[in-house]
């Protein structure tokens, strides 16, 4: 693989990321527990969807084949997307999806802070912009669990069983990728196991404030990066792709 070529899949596991969570959260909108948080939400899934644009709008420049960033959102199958296993991960309840928000906003600022020295401009560019917005997530996904864990009995139980169970899908979010060796020696990309003590250290001080206990178990599911995937990856991306799959290169 040539290092166009890797720089288009680190790309994409980049973009993957961002729109899988976006949609994950858009399900919200119309759904949330107070009417603050269903456009709080509702613009967090807006900004992810918009970073994902972005990154694949770059990607589809370096494509060897004549492709679209609509074409790469919509008309992919679940094996060839290259997200991490915790961002598919269902809403289920509240709970559920602040822990995921929380766990995935602390490794993107971690990780945009550092793409920002990429050697590519426009690479550079996209992390420093979607950086103002991740610490805006990061804000807002710490402050509810430290609420909700310092809460009533209820949503105390309800966030440290959220917790506990998406733990095992954070150590993939610091897998470093063999097949990006070009690009991390040219410093277009950034190794990502470089950032787990600094992640760990901040999740144990929110989970801590937030008198929750911090999961310890080293259990670890991987694959995404591989495209393999939960069985959820499939129905949200019939859900995601269905119009432009049931009315192919159609336009507003």
């Amino acid at each position: 693989m040539n290092t166009k070529n890797q720089l288009y899949n680190y790309i994409l596991e980049i973009a993957d990321d961002s729109l899988i969570l976006g949609q994950r959260l858009s399900e919200w909108c119309g759904h949330g527990p107070i009417l603050e948080e269903d456009i709080a939400l509702t613009n967090i899934a807006l900004d992810f969807i918009g970073q994902a644009n972005n990154l694949y709008e770059y990607a589809a420049t370096l494509s060897e084949n004549k492709i679209t960033p609509d074409q790469l959102a919509f008309l992919r199958v679940d094996n060839d997307f290259k997200n991490a296993l915790l961002v598919e991960q269902p809403n289920r309840d509240f709970a559920y999806t602040l822990a995921r928000q929380f766990y995935f906003d602390a490794f993107r600022k971690l990780f945009f802070e550092k793409l920002i020295d990429s050697k590519d401009e426009q690479l550079s560019a996209i992390a420093e912009k979607s950086l103002k917005e991740t610490k805006y997530h990061l804000k807002h996904s710490s402050e509810w669990i430290i609420r909700l864990g310092d809460g009533t009995e209820e949503s105390h139980n309800r966030i440290q069983t959220a917790i506990d169970f998406l733990w095992k899908y954070t150590n993939e979010l610091f897998e470093d990728n063999q097949a990006y060796t070009e690009i991390l020696d040219l410093e277009l990309g950034i190794s990502v196991s470089a950032l787990k003590s600094t992640w760990l250290e901040y999740v144990h001080s929110i989970l801590t404030e937030a008198t929750l206990t911090i999961p310890n178990s080293p259990f670890s599911q991987t694959g995404g990066r591989k495209g393999i995937h939960t069985e959820h990856l499939g129905y949200l991306l019939a859900e995601m792709q269905y119009m432009q799959r049931a009315y192919p290169n159609s336009t507003w």
